[in-house]
């Protein structure tokens, strides 16, 4: 993985870039963010107060503030809603999209991410939509982050996408999430767009006018930590949310505790995809077996046999544990597009 731009280079160019944009938006360097078509989504319509210039859009279910600069979210917003995230849900697209309302030059591209080492890691989820037209948007990539590929498959996606939706359900009525990234570890592609080196979740439940947070490094080595107060996050963002809670520097109430401090599930499993070989993802999971963490491994491929093999053959090489393979093809559907060559490895854990 290589990226582009050293971090002190990258933000000399971006300071240059920072005033000339601001030019171009014909806005003051306190950027004042309006969401005048969706400001419903925003908890007692309360746009957050930044100094970051971005651009507005809005949304059906969610709503973005980008940053041309760094061509990704400065952040995101959304209300949850514990009964709606307990009905039927729609079917995952997976088909992402250069968002065309941007100007050309502020977009981030489909090129950016291909071959980067990175994952387009949503900032509101594709697993939090509960319509079929919200789902389809959340792939837009003006949604999309630089996210180390491990950590968007693991770490984020079971202990703080998921948390946040068992709190949603819990509570059954309306939560507001914010979610973004800071500060920088370089860039990818030809647009540049900013490797963020953390990120951050932001809950807000009104019922109990508490709020807290998760900030995890950007990294494929990052494990979850403690939960940081409101005005923690402010500090290490410079957002003011302005939401109404009872203390900004309270720790999180009990309530929330338990989605990451209980003792990890029994029998529980998780999914590392590869589009390709991959010695670093390999490593990490040789790691967990010889520590004891591992069950069984299970591989499902559909075309790519080759790659599936291979992968088996470095597991079983560096342990003892036998690797099962097995063949699945979707079917065929015009509703939904399938990356055949992809293989999937499923790790149980102890």
């Amino acid at each position: 993985m290589r990226l582009i731009q050293s971090y002190p280079t990258l933000m000399a160019m971006k300071l240059l870039a920072r005033f000339a944009l601001l030019i171009v938006l014909g806005m003051p360097l306190s950027a004042f963010a309006l969401f005048e078509q969706c400001k419903a989504l925003f908890p007692n319509q309360q746009i957050p107060s930044t100094s970051q210039p971005g651009r507005e859009l809005c949304f059906d279910d969610f709503a973005i503030y980008y940053s041309p600069l760094d061509k990704k979210p400065i952040y995101t917003v959304e209300r949850l809603n514990g009964q709606a995230l307990q009905g039927p849900r729609p079917r995952r697209s997976n088909q992402f999209y250069e968002e065309a309302r941007l100007p050309s030059q502020e977009r981030s591209l489909l090129s950016d991410y291909r071959d980067s080492g990175f994952d387009r890691g949503h900032n509101v989820p594709a697993g939090d939509m509960t319509t079929e037209k919200g789902m389809a948007q959340s792939f837009s990539l003006a949604n999309m982050m630089p996210q180390a590929r491990l950590n968007n498959q693991g770490v984020w996606a079971k202990r703080v996408e998921e948390a946040t939706r068992l709190y949603a359900k819990r509570t059954g009525g309306d939560i507001y999430v914010f979610t973004g990234s800071t500060g920088s570890l370089g860039s990818i592609g030809k647009s540049k767009v900013t490797v963020p080196a953390h990120l951050y979740k932001l809950i807000y439940d009104p019922s109990k006018k508490s709020a807290w947070a998760y900030w995890v490094e950007n990294t494929n080595e990052a494990q979850i930590s403690p939960l940081i107060s409101y005005a923690q996050l402010k500090q290490k963002t410079g957002i003011d949310f302005h939401l109404a809670v009872q203390d900004e520097a309270a720790t999180p109430s009990p309530e929330a505790k338990p989605l990451t401090t209980a003792k990890p599930l029994v029998g529980g499993w998780y999914p590392i995809f590869f589009d390709e070989y991959s010695p670093e993802k390999l490593k990490a999971l040789n790691a967990n077996i010889a520590a004891g963490r591992v069950a069984s491994v299970a591989i499902q491929y559909d075309r790519n046999r080759d790659l599936a093999q291979q992968i088996a053959q470095a597991i079983e090489l560096k342990n003892s544990m036998l690797v099962t393979l097995a063949q699945t093809s979707p079917p065929s559907s015009t509703d939904a597009i399938y990356d055949r060559n992809r293989v999937l490895v499923i790790v149980h854990s102890k």
